[in-house]
């Protein structure tokens, strides 16, 4: 069922083109990557933005549980980290990385996938960095803290989820007809995966036991994925809407306002507000204010009615 979304709020991103990532955090603020660094965005409204180099390209993050946010720069193989004071460090990871999806795992440290050298690694706290091998051509996407105590990645290349231990035990999960697998979340017990290139939705348990189920558009290219109280909320990238699949599998779906806005990051706070980061870099679409273009990016705050 298609709805309408009761209200909206955007956030224009000064200096800001392309927002990609984004992640909420436990002292209220939300974080978002974007082509040129990321934004932390305070619970008033308040910006502070650090800028990445040029051909840094950061797209993933998330938040540890000491506020700090970390992303992934998928264009010069680093990961970086930043303070809410605005304190920045990087870890340097193996030339051709790559990496993609980062995620706080289940020992607390971070977890990232390297997508071009198919491969899962772990940061530890003092920067210490460990990687295992994944099947050659699997190209894993986002990754996830599974409700086992293990880590789960989506591997894009292989139409597989991936189960990776915290002792480096690799076990795959092949997906029947769905295909593409990139934003991956856990909620309810299981694994949920975002199916770019089937137009799928995929509910995985620990046991690997899988159930499909395809959105009324195959080609609405589903793209991220985050979990909430009562089910999951995904983007659409190619439909211009966004996602809800409720634990039973009951799938509704928000038409966002007209015009062009890639939604692509999703993010669930603490009170269920969704947010999104349109990687179009288009606010127009989106505000009475007639912001637009080039040099602003959106990021929304909805309320689905």
């Amino acid at each position: 069922m298609v709805h309408s979304i009761g209200s909206i709020h955007e956030i224009v991103l000064d200096g800001a083109a392309d927002p990609y990532g984004i992640a909420t955090s436990p002292d209220g603020a939300v974080w978002v990557t974007h082509g040129g660094g990321v934004v932390r965005i305070a619970d008033d409204g308040t910006q502070r933005h650090l800028r990445t180099p040029a051909g840094a390209r950061p797209t993933a993050v998330t938040v540890a549980p000491d506020a700090a946010a970390w992303f992934a720069r998928t264009g010069d193989d680093r990961l970086g980290t930043v303070r809410p004071d605005g304190t920045a460090a990087t870890v340097d990871l193996a030339a051709g990385s790559a990496p993609f999806g980062v995620c706080i795992g289940p020992d607390d440290a971070l977890w990232f996938t390297a997508s071009a050298a198919d491969r899962v690694g772990r940061c530890g706290a003092d920067g210490t960095v460990t990687v295992v091998s994944l099947p050659a051509g699997s190209f894993p996407a986002y990754l996830t803290a599974g409700p086992d105590g293990a880590v789960w990645a989506a591997l894009n290349g292989a139409n597989a989820l991936a189960r990776v231990t915290v002792d480096g035990e690799v076990r795959i999960v092949d997906l029947p007809t769905a295909a593409a697998p990139v934003g991956i979340a856990s909620g309810d017990g299981a694994l949920w995966a975002a199916c770019i290139g089937s137009g799928h939705l995929v509910r995985v348990d620990p046991a690997g036991q899988v159930t499909e189920f395809a959105l009324p558009e195959p080609d609405c290219r589903p793209h991220a994925l985050a979990a909430g109280a009562q089910g999951c909320w995904f983007t659409e990238w190619g439909a211009n809407r966004i996602g809800h699949i409720d634990w039973d599998g009951h799938v509704e779906e928000f038409v966002l306002p007209p015009g062009p806005a890639e939604p692509h990051g999703v993010a669930v706070g603490s009170d269920d507000t969704v947010w999104v980061a349109f990687e179009s870099g288009r606010a127009a679409p989106l505000t009475p204010r007639g912001a637009s273009g080039g040099e602003s990016g959106a990021v929304v705050r909805l309320t689905p009615r």
